[in-house]
């Protein structure tokens, strides 16, 4: 099962659409303390819609209870600093996409150890970077890609007609 990382993300409502996603795409959310709100908050229960409660979501105290939690996990980082674009990049069926706060995004000290595994998404002009649950999108859904949408609905159908 893949996984996603917000690492000390800041806005609610970003968490609850994340949350959300990840309910859709069948993966982990996993939150590295400390969080700008309150898990209980109404506004990322309903930025997550009535999805918050079937979601697989671990908290954590800090970076290295994560990495204690997850050993030998393969992490990539996303950011606005890397030099691999993230379809370069060949995601593992389990492996571990980490997104920083919004912010600051991950901090410089986590990440020039891990210049191999991090990765970024192109954007033109002066953007410092994309909303967040945006990017977690984007990247998510290469990795579902990649690995062939496992365990997930190929085909949709109509709720009142029939497709022809």
């Amino acid at each position: 099962m893949l996984n996603i990382v917000l690492h000390e993300p800041e806005i609610p409502a970003n968490t609850g659409n994340i949350g959300r996603t990840c309910v859709a795409a069948n993966v982990r959310l996993h939150l590295i303390e400390p969080l700008g709100f309150r898990l209980d908050e109404k506004s990322l229960k309903r930025a997550g819609m009535d999805y918050w409660d079937r979601l697989d979501v671990t908290t954590y105290i800090d970076y290295d209870d994560f990495l204690k939690r997850n050993e030998g996990a393969k992490i990539y980082m996303a950011t606005t600093k890397a030099q691999k674009i993230y379809t370069e990049a060949n995601y593992e069926p389990d492996c571990y996409i980490m997104f920083g706060k919004e912010s600051g995004g991950i901090p410089e000290d986590i990440l020039v150890n891990h210049r191999d595994e991090c990765i970024r998404i192109p954007m033109a002009g002066e953007i410092r970077s994309l909303n967040l649950g945006n990017s977690v999108a984007i990247v998510l859904y290469e990795a579902l890609r990649q690995n062939g949408f496992a365990d997930m609905a190929l085909t949709g159908e109509l709720h009142h007609l029939r497709w022809e």
